[in-house]
């Protein structure tokens, strides 16, 4: 099996250079995901703009959506980049787990959003009517639904990335869920 390396500062292109750049100022580090978009001459900055686009979620609500995507898709990067994430954002170890098992019981709205994500996400966009129902009665909007959507995407380009390639985590693992051991 083919192995799949994170290119240096030096491996990629000057303007990839300068993102990582703005990257390490920002964050400390360049994370070995974002490094890896940048093999590709314009998949990090496009990326980059996808995650950081306008959004009518709050982080909170944004962080919901990429732990449940990234645990349904099975992606070990990104639930561990996202549960140091969700703790940065108020939530706790217990409740990031319940949060990447698609509820929240903790928070009404917050577990509406869990389930119609969930249901989005494992029906391919055809989320159950309760689900949907659940998320608009619960005060969202087809505003934030829109964007939910494209939370979604945004997480499975970087999931299916991970997935494919399985680079080395560069963010403290994220607990293994009983399901997933039953699995293993």
């Amino acid at each position: 099996m083919e192995k799949f390396n994170v290119p240096t500062r030096e491996e990629v292109t000057a303007n990839n250079q300068a993102i990582f750049d703005q990257l390490e100022k920002g964050l400390g580090f360049v994370p070995n995901l974002y490094a890896y978009f940048a093999k590709n001459e314009t998949a990090l900055a496009d990326y980059l703009a996808l995650q950081n686009r306008k959004s009518s979620l709050k982080a909170k609500e944004r962080e919901v959506i990429n732990l449940v995507v990234s645990q349904h898709n099975g992606c070990r990067y990104c639930q561990s980049a996202h549960s140091v994430l969700g703790k940065m954002n108020g939530f706790t170890e217990e409740q990031i787990l319940e949060i990447r098992q698609g509820s929240a019981s903790f928070d009404t709205k917050l577990d509406a959003l869990a389930r119609f994500t969930l249901s989005t996400a494992s029906n391919k966009g055809k989320a159950t009517p309760i689900a949907k129902q659940a998320f608009f009665d619960a005060g969202y909007t087809e505003v934030n639904m829109i964007d939910v959507v494209i939370i979604i995407g945004d997480k499975i380009i970087s999931n299916y990335i991970h997935n494919l390639t399985d680079f080395e985590i560069d963010f403290p693992l994220a607990s293994v869920l009983e399901a997933e051991e039953s699995h293993a």
